[in-house]
């Protein structure tokens, strides 16, 4: 077994939007290393990269893939993400990690907005970036447009080292201009190939793009630059030695053409990666953070081992697996390490090299590597691994919030008993689910990336944990208000043989301005009420509010005041003055013109421009509001308000009226008053989910 060191490892995040053959190229890439003896198939579930019971179901990848290869003397450990959004968390943990972020995009589709987040991402982590177009087997491809666009969305830096000679069904050749030679190759699959010079037109392609590629890479060097600068040209010596580092700083942006499924092009993306792609070398120094919370620098060099844990999964039969890259030292099976994230030792078991199913166990992994240990007791996702002696953290990935809402019903007691552990371990898993249980709604709320993501959910907890839900459109949290002042006189009064209830409470309740809350006061004068029964009447109007008498929605924005009653010597008690208080209040709101507020939440959509109006239209079907537009490229951002009640199922609305290519993320902004149409509708549902309840 070899072991490579941090020079020669190449760590490589494969993202890229939905469809656009991510898993398919990286097969084509394990069959180029020889690790493959044929290309598998997603729709007969044979690929190395989707082996999961979920991913062989839904023929879509769920979760990120470590797969391992060699190339040129060179250890590559590619991650193939998932590139539908509802699994956002795991490319955004791997390019947490990698060295390098590979954006694979669709020869028909273009650029869409599925690779947005990862790009900035990358970006923030300080690591390059690089293009792969794939798919240019296919009909209707279009590869000189989409580098157009790729410069139009990442900007002037885009430039192609490979372009198809033959797109379309026949594709088979690419032109190579580092070469300057047009590669043809078998299209069976298999990754063999003929070269030859490139001559006529594709010369002259070949001599523009080369211009073009040196006035990008004479700007990483001052002395490249005056060289450049005095020659009008780069020796091509000099330009090979600095396209590593014009790379590593930005300057360019490479674009590949490919097809995975015949194999064609994939071998010179692996050359590229070998011989100019990032190191583990290039980014030796990472920030941390010390026992203290003061930032501090931890590097390559450092024999004291340090490691973030990039994602956990459940496999069966062998437990949980806690996916890890080593930032300094080597982490060793068998060792103790600190959890400086939540202050635990941790011992660490077995660790493996993982490629797909595969398990490799070694007994180490050193600096710059990506390996996983088995069954961590108090290890996480984002937490990380430290020498006691040096407890550091290093920075965990900033995860968007949820834009997808649901409910999970238990389909028996068994289940809803067991239903909470089996959440919480899955939430573990994947930092963009969320989960808790509303008891006004009397509903367990998740919520996430998207209704493909909580269906995975459902399916786990019946796979792992014998526990069956349904996933139902989730309640919205209404609240009610008032509109006008009103007073009331309750008197509560019972009298069953031995001691009696009385009470009488005369209250005042009038509305106050939006997010005000519920205001108790009194104001009594005189002694017709003991203010020993302030609290009693207090804690009645409290149990009023929580479960309101419109609807049975939480009140809100009212003020309320105590202001005169009566007692009786013997009968007055803390029980009674409760009752009567809940009554007085009941009875006053309900004369004070109530009203229905409903949540609003603030949309912000992005879409291509030519399914604005689809977009639009949609929102005008669910009462939106449009606040206004922006423009990003060839994408536009719809800013809008949308009540909550008309949000469910929203991304996979929004994703056929936008083919796949549009994202949303929404919050929380306020509460508004429900149109007086809806709210007969809306007390009529809440009257049958009582007698339900009952």
């Amino acid at each position: 077994m070899t072991e490579f060191r941090a020079p020669d490892i190449r760590n490589v995040a494969v993202t890229g939007p939905p469809a656009s053959g991510k898993t398919l190229l990286c097969e084509a890439m394990l069959r180029c290393a020889e690790k493959l003896d044929r290309l598998g198939s997603i729709e007969q579930g044979t690929t190395v990269s989707d082996f999961h019971p979920d991913e062989k179901q839904h023929q879509v990848s769920v979760h990120a893939t470590t797969l391992a290869a060699e190339w040129l003397g060179r250890e590559l450990n590619l991650l193939d993400c998932p590139g539908t959004p509802d699994f956002i968390s795991e490319p955004l943990g791997s390019v947490r990690v990698a060295d390098s972020a590979m954006v694979v995009i669709s020869g028909v589709n273009g650029v869409e907005t599925g690779a947005d987040e990862i790009w900035s991402a990358a970006e923030d982590y300080g690591i390059p970036r690089f293009l792969v177009v794939n798919l240019l087997d296919r009909d209707r491809t279009r590869f000189d447009e989409i580098v157009e666009e790729a410069r139009d969305h990442y900007g002037p830096k885009v430039i192609p080292l490979t372009l198809p000679v033959d797109e379309g069904p026949g594709f088979r050749s690419v032109l190579d201009v580092m070469r300057s030679e047009v590669i043809t190759f078998s299209g069976d699959g298999s990754p063999s190939f003929e070269e030859q010079p490139a001559e006529g037109a594709l010369k002259e392609r070949v001599n523009e793009l080369h211009r073009a590629l040196i006035d990008l890479v004479a700007e990483s060097d001052d002395e490249l630059l005056e060289e450049f600068l005095e020659e009008g040209t780069l020796s091509e010596e000099h330009l090979r030695e600095h396209v590593h580092q014009a790379f590593q700083m930005g300057l360019i942006i490479p674009v590949f053409a490919t097809s995975a499924t015949r194999n064609v092009g994939v071998t010179r993306v692996l050359d590229f990666i070998a011989k100019y792609g990032s190191s583990p070398v290039d980014r030796a120094t990472v920030k941390a953070h010390d026992a203290d919370g003061k930032e501090v620098k931890a590097s390559l060099d450092d024999k004291q081992p340090l490691a973030f844990v990039f994602k956990t999964m459940h496999e069966p039969h062998v437990g949980t697996l806690s996916f890890f890259r080593v930032y300094s030292g080597d982490v060793v099976s068998g060792s103790e390490l600190y959890n400086a994230t939540r202050n635990e030792s941790e011992r660490i078991g077995q660790i493996f090299r993982v490629s797909g199913a595969e398990r490799e166990s070694v007994p180490s992994l050193h600096a710059g590597d990506i390996g996983a240990a088995v069954k961590l007791r108090a290890t996480h996702c984002g937490d990380t691994l430290s020498d006691a002696g040096r407890p550091l953290t290093l920075p965990t990935v900033d995860f968007p919030e949820p834009n997808t809402r649901g409910a999970f019903v238990a389909r028996s007691r068994a289940d809803r008993n067991r239903l909470g552990e089996g959440l919480s371990v899955l939430r573990e898993q994947d930092p963009t689910f969320e989960f808790h249980h509303d008891s006004v709604l009397g509903q367990t709320i998740v919520s996430g990336q998207g209704e493909l993501q909580l269906q995975i959910i459902v399916e786990e907890l019946k796979r792992r944990f014998n526990v069956e839900v349904d996933l139902v459109e989730p309640g919205v949290a209404y609240l009610t208000t008032i509109t006008r002042h009103a007073e009331s006189k309750f008197r509560h009064k019972k009298q069953s043989g031995g001691a009696g209830q009385f009470a009488e409470v005369w209250m005042r309740i009038e509305p106050l301005p939006a997010g005000s809350g519920v205001v108790f006061t009194q104001s009594l004068v005189g002694s017709n009420v003991d203010r020993v029964f302030v609290p009693s009447v207090e804690k009645g109007v409290e149990a009023a509010c929580a479960r309101g008498p419109h609807g049975g929605f939480p009140v809100t924005d009212v003020k309320i005041d105590f202001y005169d009653g009566k007692q009786h010597p013997v009968d007055s008690k803390d029980i009674a003055f409760q009752i009567a208080g809940k009554g007085a209040f009941n009875e006053a709101f309900q004369q004070a013109a109530p009203k229905i507020l409903e949540p609003m939440a603030e949309l912000r959509i992005k879409s291509p421009s030519d399914a604005v109006g689809g977009v639009l239209a949609d929102l005008s079907g669910r009462r939106g509001r449009v606040l206004g537009m922006e423009t990003e490229g060839r994408f536009e951002v719809v800013i809008a308000q949308v009540p909550q009640a008309e949000l469910f199922q929203y991304s996979s609305k929004l994703r056929a009226i936008t083919a796949g290519r549009g994202r949303h993320s929404e919050r929380f902004d306020h509460y508004e008053e429900v149109p007086r149409e809806l709210e007969s509708t809306i007390l009529s549902k809440a009257d049958n989910r009582e007698a339900e309840a009952v």
